[in-house]
């Protein structure tokens, strides 16, 4: 979990005249309203808010933008509202391309109190501009479904609600859209008048994607209360060659320490080619652009020694969990891959680690050839043999010098670190 000392380090960059700027610089703003008035908006504090539904039972990376962002706020004086969704999570934002599964009420609330957990990692919630928690149950089970088709539903017209993209997508789609998925951008609507009313909210920040749904709160208090509101939509992050940002191998990257363990939260990051990793910097670290702009240059005089890559995976692991935690998948991936000492981690670190990798539980005494085999680094009992006549396998960093070796030298936690050659390695599990 990131600590007080971790939040009380951040800062924005005073180098930027205005927060819109440092916005600007770090490709945080996709699209806005109107950007002068935006910027007089935050000339002076203002409460803002994010929402996040609890579809899974943690945030992931693409929500780690906009934690990062409302942090970015927060920095410059302005008020944080967390909202975490108990109603909209129990009818779920239009995916593409199919209806999402209903979770159950109590999935739901478990989820709930996960993600205001976790939220509360990245926020402050002391002094004088504190982060608050909200869920917006609270307020939509209130209603019964004739008052709000009354007092809500009426403002809508459903002409617009059909030209939204989430909703026109599905549409043209084999599946449709159900009319529970279509009152999503009502129920978010309401969020952000709700918002308004009872804590003066006068922005909300997202994701682009999900520009429908936040226009659909502007534009319902400006029907119901003649006011003006404002609005940030973040990017979708891709990589430089267009692929969706924060999936690997089909799996997101969890937030949570048991889905991602901060081992595998950091190599995520240490693996960022050299296109990628500037904007890397820009959106999910607090350097400042001096730090970032010396960063960029040795990516370019200096790209293979992955100084900005490292800096990244550091500084977001410890963000996500604590410079502990970071500072220990630092170690193991250096006593891994590296020089590192493999006896110096502890268990849990090596562990961790080691279950990123190609890995097989074992008794002890098992044959070097017989685990080289399990593991799937060699195909046969033969070229096992081969690979370490050739003098290419080593256990914990010690060469094998014998076909006929047996694994007995074991880590922290009964584990071991075989090696074919210096980058193909497994885990070993007594």
């Amino acid at each position: 979990m990131a600590t007080k000392e971790t939040l009380a380090a951040q800062s924005n960059d005073q180098s930027f005249a205005h927060i819109v700027d440092e916005f600007q610089w770090r490709g945080l703003m996709a699209l806005s309203t109107d950007e002068k008035e935006l910027r007089e908006a935050l000339d002076e504090p203002i409460t803002f808010y994010c929402g996040f539904d609890p579809t899974a039972p943690s945030l992931h990376l693409g929500n780690l933008v906009q934690l990062l962002t409302m942090r970015r706020l927060q920095l410059a004086g302005h008020h944080p509202l967390a909202l975490v969704g108990g109603a909209t999570g129990l009818v779920g934002d239009p995916k593409p391309t199919a209806e999402r599964t209903l979770n159950d009420r109590e999935t739901v609330a478990l989820w709930v109190e996960k993600l205001a957990e976790q939220n509360r990692r990245f926020l402050d919630f002391e002094g004088k501009n504190a982060a608050r928690m909200v869920n917006n149950l609270d307020w939509t089970q209130e209603y019964s479904a004739i008052d709000f088709l009354r007092e809500i539903g009426k403002h809508y017209r459903v002409g617009k609600m059909l030209s939204k993209d989430a909703v026109s997508a599905r549409l043209n789609s084999d599946a449709g859209i159900s009319y529970t998925e279509f009152s999503y951008q009502i129920m978010q609507g309401l969020d952000f008048l709700e918002l308004y009313r009872r804590y003066d909210c006068v922005m909300q920040t997202g994701g682009s994607d999900q520009w429908g749904n936040l226009t659909s709160g502007t534009d319902l208090i400006h029907r119901v209360e003649g006011k003006s509101v404002h609005l940030i939509a973040t990017p979708l992050i891709t990589n430089a060659d267009g692929k969706k940002f924060g999936k690997s191998e089909g799996n997101a990257i969890w937030l949570d320490a048991e889905l991602t363990s901060p081992y595998a939260m950091y190599q995520f990051w240490l693996n960022t080619d050299d296109a990628d990793v500037i904007d890397r910097l820009k959106v999910f670290t607090f350097l400042h652009r001096s730090e970032i702009e010396e960063l960029a240059e040795k990516v370019k005089s200096e790209p293979h020694l992955r100084e900005a890559q490292r800096t990244l995976a550091l500084q977001v692991t410890e963000i996500v969990h604590s410079r502990e935690e970071a500072e220990s998948a630092r170690d193991a991936s250096a006593a891994l891959f590296g020089s590192g000492d493999l006896r110096a981690l502890d268990a849990q670190t090596l562990a961790a680690a080691l279950r990123e990798l190609p890995n097989a539980r074992v008794q002890k005494g098992v044959s070097v050839v017989a685990a080289l085999v399990e593991t799937g680094l060699v195909e046969s009992n033969g070229a096992a043999r081969r690979a370490i006549a050739q003098g290419g396998v080593s256990v914990n960093k010690i060469k094998v010098d014998s076909e006929e070796a047996v694994i007995d030298d074991l880590l922290a936690g009964d584990v071991a670190v075989l090696a074919r050659g210096k980058k193909s390695l497994a885990g070993l599990f007594f």
